[in-house]
């Protein structure tokens, strides 16, 4: 699964963002941004520094890359006994969603009918 850092990284070189620039428009450190990048540090827990990171990096408000943003900044913040449970990582982004109010796909409510069944 990739993590907060690898994804915004990912998206700032697909923006042609450069990390001083980033930082810059952020207001950020570039030492610890790239910590967070790196996996050294873990991500922003504010929200309002997360909307300023989807604002730079263009992310439209509950798109797809938008909402996988405020997802893996909260995995980062999720125990690690839960997280080594590759059954749990994978619907976490189901639950998210659920939180968020967006309805689980059929196929996604099938897998976790199964893992409660075999559970």
């Amino acid at each position: 699964m990739k993590t907060f850092g690898v994804f915004v990284k990912e998206k700032r070189i697909e923006k042609k963002i450069t990390l001083r620039e980033f930082c810059r428009q952020a207001e950020l450190d570039p030492s610890n941004w790239s910590k967070i990048e790196r996996k050294l540090l873990q991500p922003p827990k504010s929200r309002f520094v997360l909307e300023i990171i989807a604002k730079i990096l263009k992310m439209k408000k509950g798109s797809e890359e938008y909402n996988t943003l405020f997802d893996l900044a909260a995995i980062s913040f999720v125990p690690k006994d839960l997280i080594e449970d590759e059954k749990v990582l994978e619907k976490l982004p189901v639950f998210f969603r659920t939180v968020r109010g967006e309805p689980p796909t059929r196929e996604e409510l099938e897998k976790l009918i199964n893992i409660i069944r075999e559970g």
